[in-house]
C-alpha cells in the first residue's frame, strides 16, 4: 500500500446519472477523451489509452496551445461501480506521481462522487488551483454523462 502523500485535499459532486454510469466514464476512453484532464470543453484529447485493471496504465494527452500535455498513471484499486484509485502525474511539470482516489456512493437514481487527491510536498503551492481544476473536471463529466448525445 502506498503510503499517505503530505498535501490532501478532496472535492465533492453529486450527479443525476447513475454510479455504474459516473464509474464508467472513467475508464472508457471512448468517454474520457471528453471530460478528463480536457482543458478546452470543445476539443476532446487528442489521445486516451486505459488499460482498465489493477496494475494497469493509463495516459490521457491534451492539447494546449500547440503542446501536447499527458498525464499519466497506474490503476490501484477498481471496485464498480463504488471505487476507484490510482497514481497520476503530468510529467511535463513533474515526475512525482500523486494518489487519487474516487469514491462513488449511489443515491437513489444518481450518486455522489468524493474525490480525494494525495500530492507530494511541493503540492502545497498547487492545491488552490488543483481544487478549482477537479471541480472543473467533475462539472464536464456531470453535464458529459447527463447528456442526450451521450447514450448508456
Amino acid at each position: 500500500m502506498t503510503p499517505p502523500r503530505p498535501v490532501t485535499l478532496s472535492v465533492t459532486h453529486r450527479f443525476k446519472a447513475s454510479a455504474e454510469r459516473v464509474f464508467d466514464a472513467w475508464l472508457d476512453p471512448a468517454k474520457a477523451r471528453h471530460w478528463l484532464f480536457v482543458t478546452k470543453t470543445d476539443t476532446p484529447l487528442v489521445r486516451s489509452e486505459v488499460d482498465a485493471r489493477v496494475g494497469g496504465t493509463y495516459t490521457f494527452t491534451d492539447s494546449r496551445d500547440g503542446e501536447e500535455v499527458e498525464h499519466v498513471g497506474e490503476y490501484l484499486e477498481l471496485d464498480r461501480p463504488r471505487r476507484l484509485v490510482f497514481t497520476l502525474a503530468v510529467p511535463r511539470y513533474s515526475q512525482d506521481y500523486d494518489r487519487v482516489t474516487v469514491d462513488i456512493v449511489p443515491q437513489g437514481t444518481g450518486c455522489e462522487l468524493t474525490l480525494t487527491h494525495e500530492m507530494g510536498p511541493d503540492g502545497e503551492q498547487w492545491k488552490d488551483s488543483t481544487v478549482k481544476g477537479w471541480n472543473t473536471l467533475l462539472g464536464h463529466l456531470d453535464a458529459w454523462v447527463d447528456s442526450a448525445a451521450n447514450p448508456a
